[in-house]
């Protein structure tokens, strides 16, 4: 990728200096200098094209090479074309042709490429500084040392072109709208596959263009091989540039790895200067059309004199641009002025190779309609310029970019477009919307590509965005947030693109009743569980003589979990197992339901018969531990051994579930923590900052899961979270310092475990070190902030 940056290496260290100029001044030679004008027209088929137009020839064009120079010029320039065979074959002599310029009669050539030749060539040299023998027999010479070079000068061609077009798109920003230039020059980088400097988009807006576009010279960043490797072409042989390059014309924006090496082109060349001649690289201008060469030497008319050299497009088959859309599958909206995202080629954004493009849309009947598009890197592709016939076109539209690469003709990605006028948009399926919870709701039948945004707004209430997504069928789904609506109509205003009013759907939205599914209290429990919907709306339940509260509502999808509390515990626990109870539930409104219920069982218990805790490794910290039973570090493995009440047996299949007051909830399982000592005993382990989060700390339970029932809960352990400390440090007046991470998780420190002496720690405390009491006997007393009677011990080493 061709990278930007705002200090950056000069552009052509593309190419480097001109030969014989010192390698130390190669960072400051830019390809600034203008060049003369060289038209060249390619005859394809009966078809004629600028040059700028062309990416490739073919055997059997005919080229009509002419030198522009300005009226009044008096060097007098001698031009020659040279066709190459390849890096490993001679050309033959009669394909080189040269005019005298200044001859009326012989001053532009007309050249048919050869069948066989890979590459052509171009060299300017003022008429009394050399002859054409010369160059033919250096370039017979060395053919693959030309062969490189004009590959590596049409890549460093196109690589121009590709950072002038961002230029363009930069300044032509700052001239309409300059607070528009972050977003501008990201959209720019993108389709020109150019790395962006973020640094110059904090500045002020003012100020914004001219950090992205200083210095154009040098908005290609050269690679490292460059100054590594770039002083091992001087005067050496050619292989080496040869073997490390590997850029061929026609990459498409790939940027080589090698690119600060083969840029240094002026090497290649100073590794055959004569005493006579000297190469000088020039870049072609692919876009302004105007057949421009740009140099990055001053030309020598002395001994060695200098000779321009200036690369055509490779003999080559064509290769049309790798277009892809940008987002696969998503539908655009066929309004004027709608613009196609593609991805793949920045050179359609910065040369005029792709030419003729149109969208090849398919009408009612089958009927195709071409309308005329142009590439726009700013919109990140091609944008539609024609009047669409929306009346002859379907609802979807099957559409394809088509058009031509140079001469040959090429189809580039489908579209699936929407026709903003094709229809009314309508609720599918259930229509019937519930106040007081969230619903989900499709809708069909509208143009979904060209949907902008979409608007609620419920029964006395205000208007506001609502999130949608369109399908690849069509379809909009939506999710309407009606938590804290009341029951009425809801209108969706749904916006879009080649329309001015929005489209309006009203659906009417209802309460639903509260539905009670059934009430289960297992004998002995401290709670309840009704099962149902809408039990949002339940105030209490009184189930025979004990009442239930509201203690935590759980919803699946639309079934809902209602956890209720009993006020009185001790009333709760005298309900015996068996006893069939009419339960009143009490619903906003003042309504009542009725409901009959059989008291269960009561649930298996779990007890513990043994805990144990194991840190890993202290590492290059000390160890810390805990004074008091009950208490776990968060990070410590935690292994537990349970049996159920009345020795009821283990099968291996349950499922352990733990809680932590302050964090989530896990489950363990056969195999991967749950373990049997026999038919009776389980065994646990887990590593509670693993199974429940980072964040874990306080009290955990756990339960046994059996099919559809569940032990009750059982106290398990509390959490706690550590400091690392690294070390405690005493000087010779017995000042000690404490140092580590974590620290804020210490509320204070003391030598003795009653914290006689402690000194606190501040809240917020964010730093490594902190003084503390000198310790007699090396250890230090740390009370900790996620429990206040968690204190744990750490030793001096």
């Amino acid at each position: 990728m061709v990278r930007v940056t705002k200090l950056l290496i000069p552009l052509l260290a593309l190419l480097g200096l001109a030969a014989g100029l010192p390698a130390a001044h190669a960072g400051s030679a830019p390809f600034d200098l203008a060049g003369p004008r060289i038209r060249v027209a390619v005859t394809h088929d009966g078809m004629t094209l600028p040059i700028e137009w062309v990416p490739n020839l073919a055997p059997g064009d005919r080229l009509s090479i002419k030198l522009d120079l300005p009226e009044g010029q008096r060097t007098r320039y001698r031009l020659i074309a040279a066709f190459l065979r390849g890096a490993t074959d001679r050309p033959p002599r009669d394909w080189f042709h040269d005019a005298e310029t200044w001859d009326e009669d012989e001053n532009q050539l007309s050249l048919v490429v050869p069948a066989g030749a890979k590459q052509a060539v171009l060299f300017l040299m003022p008429e009394d500084g050399g002859d054409f023998d010369a160059v033919v027999d250096m370039v017979r010479d060395r053919p693959g040392t030309f062969v490189r070079a004009v590959q590596e000068l049409n890549q460093a061609a196109l690589d121009r072109a590709r950072l002038d077009a961002f230029l363009r798109g930069v300044r032509a920003v700052e001239q309409r709208d300059p607070t528009r230039i972050d977003d501008a020059s990201k959209a720019l980088t993108r389709s020109l596959a150019i790395r962006l400097d973020a640094a110059c988009l904090r500045q002020p807006v003012d100020l914004q263009a001219a950090c992205l576009t200083q210095d154009r010279e040098s908005l290609l960043l050269a690679d490292t091989h460059s100054s590594s490797l770039a002083s091992t072409l001087v005067g050496a042989p050619t292989d080496l540039a040869l073997q490390l390059s590997a850029t061929p014309q026609g990459g498409y924006g790939y940027y080589s790895p090698y690119i600060g090496v083969v840029r240094d082109i002026f090497r290649i060349f100073g590794a055959f200067e004569s005493t006579q001649l000297q190469y000088i690289p020039a870049l072609a201008r692919l876009h302004d059309g105007r057949g421009g060469l740009l140099l990055n030497a001053p030309l020598s008319f002395g001994k060695p004199t200098s000779v321009m050299v200036a690369a055509l497009p490779a003999i080559e088959p064509a290769k049309p641009p790798p277009l892809r859309p940008t987002h696969p599958g998503r539908l655009l909206c066929a309004a004027p002025g709608m613009a196609l995202p593609v991805d793949g080629a920045p050179l359609v954004f910065a040369t005029r190779y792709a030419r003729d493009m149109a969208l090849r849309l398919t009408g009612k009947g089958g009927t195709t309609i071409d309308l005329p598009v142009v590439a726009d890197a700013e919109r990140g592709g091609f944008v539609l310029t024609g009047t669409l016939p929306s009346d002859k076109l379907a609802p979807d539209v099957e559409a394809r970019l088509h058009g031509r690469w140079g001469f040959t003709a090429f189809d580039g990605p489908r579209f699936t477009l929407s026709n903003p006028a094709a229809g009314a948009w309508r609720a599918e399926g259930n229509t019937s919307l519930v106040v007081g919870r969230d619903n989900g709701l499709s809708l069909n039948g509208g143009p979904a590509g060209c949907v902008s945004s979409v608007t609620m707004r419920p029964q006395g209430g205000s208007a506001q965005p609502i999130a949608w997504s369109a399908t690849d069928a069509g379809r909009l789904t939506l999710t309407l947030p009606l938590g804290k609506a009341k029951a009425g109509p809801v209108t969706l205003l749904i916006h879009q693109t080649g329309t001015d009013a929005p489209q309006t759907v009203t659906l009417p939205a209802t309460e639903e009743a509260a539905a009670i599914d059934r009430l289960t209290f297992h004998a002995g429990d401290p709670a309840a569980v009704l099962t149902g919907t809408r039990l949002d709306q339940v105030g209490q339940v009184k189930l025979g003589p004990v009442i239930f509260r509201p203690d935590g509502l759980e919803r699946d999808g639309r079934r809902d979990r209602l956890t209720l509390a009993a006020a009185d515990p001790a009333a709760a626990a005298e309900l015996a197992a068996g006893q069939r109870l009419t339960a009143i539930v009490a619903l906003a409104g003042g309504r009542d339901r009725q409901l009959m219920a059989t008291i269960a069982p009561p649930r298996a218990r779990a007890r513990i018969l043994s805990l144990s805790t194991q840190r890993g490794a202290a590492g290059d910290t000390l160890p810390v531990t805990l004074s008091a039973d009950g208490f776990v570090p968060q990070d410590a493995r935690l292994t537990f051994a349970f049996r159920l009440t009345g020795d009821t047996p283990l099968t291996g299949r349950e499922t352990i579930e733990i809680a932590a007051a302050e964090g989530g909830t896990a489950t363990v399982a056969a195999g991967k923590g749950y373990d049997l000592q026999d038919a009776r005993t389980g065994i646990v382990s887990m590593i509670p900052a693993d199974a429940l989060g980072p964040m874990t700390k306080g009290a955990l339970r756990f339960r046994v899961l059996r099919g559809d029932t569940a032990s009750a809960w059982t106290p398990l352990a509390t959490v706690v979270r550590l400091p690392a400390i690294s070390a405690i440090d005493c000087d010779s007046d017995r000042r000690c310092t404490l140092s580590g991470t974590r620290l804020f998780l210490i509320e204070a420190i003391a030598t003795d475990p009653r914290l006689t002496d402690a000194v606190a720690v501040p809240d917020g405390f964010t730093a490594t070190a902190i003084p503390v009491p000198a310790t007699k006997d090396g250890r230090l007393f740390l009370k900790l902030r996620d429990d206040p009677n968690a204190i744990a011990t750490v030793r001096r080493r």
